[in-house]
């Protein structure tokens, strides 16, 4: 293993002294090859363009001597220190950071960004970044060369969102260009850069009158009025006109599994009470609905909860074939012709509520013959009563069939 392993964050301003002094005494320099032509780096030192890191860790450990590796910014944050501190390679770092490029583009943008999700298209994530883009106000994207600005436009299709676009920071040719997302893939674009993509129905990322500034990023699910899952009708705008009761809502979001990355359709979602609470654990939501004030009612409910919603006002199956593709779909209502065109698109998860045990025969059957797994339950609750003493209130059923593809 090597004598000595300092990576140093660079950010294009002068070395401090102990990066300076670590960088003179390397005989093996690691980095991307701007940086190894622009930093005084030994002409006796071997030097390895950093592509990938995995095999430059191979070669450090292998290495007798000192050895810098130059990282962007803060390599401890979304950077090469996760990687070489991996047990494999059996090496002890020096880690001597810089200004995040993240920390650089928002300061160069003159934003706030502790309420800033964070994402990386590096490793085929590109689909998943923009996924978390359509979920959020405010989003830093670590671009690869080929999940770029543009590529992540193209997936936001159709979603209005402001791109600040950071190419080349903290070096002589800094650009900063801020463009709507539509005109973003008219342009040729400098690797690297960092792309903060602003926008949607709030310009943060949480409800209005909520407190900021003690926990950064929002995490999933994070509110200080409302807590839990499943709420009462009668916290939704127009949820009694739809009636999707309460426990429901909580057996259908168990079986979706939404998450981070993730885009969820909710098909014929009504007032959108489904659709705001999947959106709540932090999944992007494609709400479609062919009655135009719930789709307006979507809009009200998404907004007080603070969450992206986006809604597609028409009539499934006819409007699905120009959705993006979904990890996972509730239909709410439109029974097996919508459920048969939904499955046309291999989503991972799908979660259909049937009105009658006809209607949930026809759609095991289209479930089944599409190569899916089928399960489901027939649910059956009431509510107890305090008037008094308990008595039982007047009860409710629903059926709730769920699929996955089969193995």
């Amino acid at each position: 293993m090597a004598d000595r392993i300092t990576v140093i964050g660079w950010d294009g301003t002068p070395l401090t002294e102990a990066a300076g002094a670590a960088l003179a005494a390397a005989t093996l320099v690691a980095g991307a090859p701007y940086q190894l032509n622009a930093l005084p780096v030994p002409a006796a030192a071997e030097r390895i363009a950093l592509g990938s890191v995995e095999s430059a860790a191979r070669r450090i450990a292998e290495h007798r001597g000192a050895v810098v590796v130059v990282a962007e910014g803060d390599p401890g944050y979304f950077g090469v220190v996760r990687t070489l501190r991996r047990a494999e390679y059996g090496l002890e770092l020096e880690v001597l950071p810089a200004v995040s490029s993240v920390a650089a583009a928002f300061a160069r943008a003159g934003m706030p960004w502790e309420d800033a999700q964070v994402v990386s298209t590096h490793g085929g994530r590109l689909r998943r970044a923009a996924n978390i883009c359509r979920a959020n106000s405010k989003v830093a994207v670590l671009t690869s060369a080929d999940a770029g600005p543009s590529e992540l436009a193209l997936m936001l299709r159709g979603v209005h969102r402001t791109f600040v676009v950071c190419e080349g920071l903290g070096t002589p040719d800094e650009d900063v260009t801020v463009l709507t997302s539509d005109r973003v893939p008219d342009h040729d674009w400098r690797d690297p850069n960092v792309v903060l993509v602003i926008g949607g129905n709030a310009q943060t990322n949480q409800p209005v009158g909520e407190p900021s500034g003690w926990l950064a990023g929002r995490p999933v699910g994070y509110r200080t009025g409302e807590r839990g899952w499943a709420l009462p009708g009668e916290a939704y705008d127009g949820e009694a006109a739809d009636s999707v009761p309460a426990q429901t809502r909580a057996v259908v979001l168990a079986r979706l599994g939404p998450g981070p990355g993730d885009l969820v359709w909710s098909v014929g979602s009504g007032s959108g009470a489904l659709a705001v609470e999947t959106a709540r654990f932090g999944a992007a939501v494609l709400a479609v609905e062919a009655d135009a004030a719930a789709c307006a009612r979507i809009a009200v409910n998404a907004r007080r909860y603070g969450v992206e919603v986006e809604t597609v006002h028409g009539t499934a199956p006819e409007v699905l074939g120009g959705l993006p593709e979904p990890d996972a779909v509730v239909v709410e209502h439109g029974g097996a012709a919508v459920v048969a065109a939904v499955l046309t698109r291999r989503p991972g998860r799908l979660v259909a509520l049937a009105g009658t045990f006809a209607e949930a025969e026809e759609i095991s059957k289209v479930v089944t013959a599409a190569g899916y797994q089928l399960a489901g339950s027939l649910l059956q609750s009431a509510p107890l009563v305090a008037d008094g003493g308990l008595s039982i209130g007047a009860g409710e059923s629903a059926l709730v069939l769920w699929a996955e593809p089969s193995s």
